[in-house]
């Protein structure tokens, strides 16, 4: 296949001009333009101007089965042709929206066996939180309508998910949230425990959780809403027995949990779902992301058995949807994506190199800028600080994710650079090699920015 050229200047002077990039300084891109991605392969990007980088965070957690893969264009051409677009609005379906809810209801734990789908992550959240609250209403019990979340949490930025979102900077300038939503403390040892054990810190969260709902009142909450790995809000992996223990809480006070599976689904954490991490199985669980590792936009909910006997009223139409939900060029995409998940076994290897990678980037520690390494499977962070002793953070005036940022693309890897540190998610294709060169430039970038500092 021939490879396109592409005029870097010119695409640049066109982004700048007319492009709105979310989640981004604005007046930094306008000054100096975007990284443009022209091509890729495996765990590998191409520039406009020719060089490669390897992808470091999967596209935006996403690209689980590398770039490149013309199974995935194949798929979607092969339905295209039969036909591209069916609503699942009135009773319609198509035969790949079908048969994904199908293979969905293999994969997940008993008993989720019930799904409908949306375009992405925040509609799964949004449609998640409606669930849970129509749940209750056809119990006969509206005023349960609160959604438990965490502080650090990221589910989305619709509205909805945007307040059980536990991030200020994505709520800043946005206007009200709609009320309903409470945050407790993420579950993030190196900064909240104090000292404590695991087991003492674990028995503190829930205290919290009981405290909050004995002040606001079993029976005006619907949910809890969490990641069973926190991704982009700081890749926090909660100590062993932190979620059963939240789960039993819930149980005793009739609340539903959520578990967003958004980032964790599809094997970034080593095993096929997140939860599988954790022995604890949701009554609502919401995905999107890997389902087809970014190839087209796919996201969707799945409800437990006694959660779909609840909505299959009688008496009622179930008003909620999207145009896209269930659109059978996705969901074919999705259903090749997933036999490849699995065959090659992918989320295998997402555990066995996140361990090495975990391994390795704790050697770090003894640095006095490395304050904590972190990660499951094949999503890790590095969290640098200004004082080890304090864990004081870098001020913001030290610009830490610029100069980041820069050290990193400029040894050829994609990676999130923040004030905190550097967080990596690539693709679940990553060999040892490649693993090694990630290690090596991230480790080398550390040093070049703050032994500089």
């Amino acid at each position: 296949m021939a490879i396109q050229t592409w005029n870097a200047a010119e695409l640049i002077r066109k982004d700048q001009a007319y492009h709105l990039h979310p989640v981004s300084n604005l007046h930094q891109i306008r000054h100096y333009g975007p990284l443009v991605l022209v091509r890729g392969e495996g765990a590998w990007v191409w520039d406009a101007e020719g060089k490669r980088y390897l992808d470091g965070f999967a596209g935006l957690w996403n690209v689980n089965i590398g770039h490149g893969r013309r199974e995935l264009a194949e798929a979607a051409k092969a339905q295209m042709e039969q036909i591209a677009f069916v609503p699942t609005f009135f009773g319609l379906a198509s035969p790949p929206t079908i048969e994904l809810a199908a293979r969905l209801a293999e994969l997940f734990p008993d008993p989720i066996n019930h799904f409908q789908f949306t375009s992405g992550g925040a509609e799964s959240n949004e449609t998640a939180i409606k669930i849970a609250r129509y749940y209750w209403w056809l119990r006969g019990k509206p005023e349960k309508i609160k959604i438990l979340s965490r502080q650090m949490a990221y589910h989305g930025i619709a509205m909805g998910a945007l307040s059980a979102t536990g991030v200020p900077a994505y709520w800043e300038g946005f206007g009200p949230r709609p009320p309903g939503f409470i945050h407790l403390t993420a579950p993030y040892a190196y900064r909240f425990a104090h000292g404590m054990s695991d087991e003492d810190f674990v028995q503190s969260l829930v205290r919290e959780l009981e405290e909050t709902i004995a002040r606001e009142g079993a029976e005006t909450i619907a949910a809890f809403i969490g990641e069973p790995v926190q991704g982009a809000g700081g890749v926090v992996v909660p100590p062993e027995g932190y979620w059963p223990a939240i789960a039993e809480v819930l149980r005793r006070h009739d609340i539903l949990l959520i578990y967003d599976e958004v980032i964790t689904g599809f094997g970034r954490t080593g095993t096929l779902f997140g939860m599988q991490q954790y022995g604890v199985i949701p009554d609502i669980v919401s995905f999107a992301k890997g389902i087809t590792s970014g190839y087209v936009p796919l996201g969707g909910v799945g409800v437990t058995d006694a959660i779909f006997d609840v909505l299959s009223s009688p008496d009622r139409m179930f008003m909620h949807g999207f145009t896209y939900s269930g659109h059978p060029v996705a969901c074919a995409v999705a259903l090749r994506n997933i036999d490849i998940l699995l065959n090659e076994r992918l989320p295998e290897n997402a555990g066995e190199i996140g361990r090495y990678l975990l391994e390795q980037f704790g050697t770090l520690l003894d640095r006095p800028y490395v304050g904590n390494v972190r990660g499951k499977g094949l999503m890790l962070l590095i969290e640098l600080v200004a004082d080890k002793e304090t864990k004081a953070k870098f001020p913001a005036d030290f610009r830490l994710g610029d100069k980041l940022q820069e050290a990193t693309r400029k040894r050829g890897v994609i990676v999130r650079c923040t004030g905190d540190g550097v967080v990596m998610a690539p693709p679940l294709t990553l060999t040892r090699e490649e693993a090694d060169f990630l290690l090596n430039a991230v480790s080398e970038a550390i040093d070049e920015v703050c032994n500089g500092q």
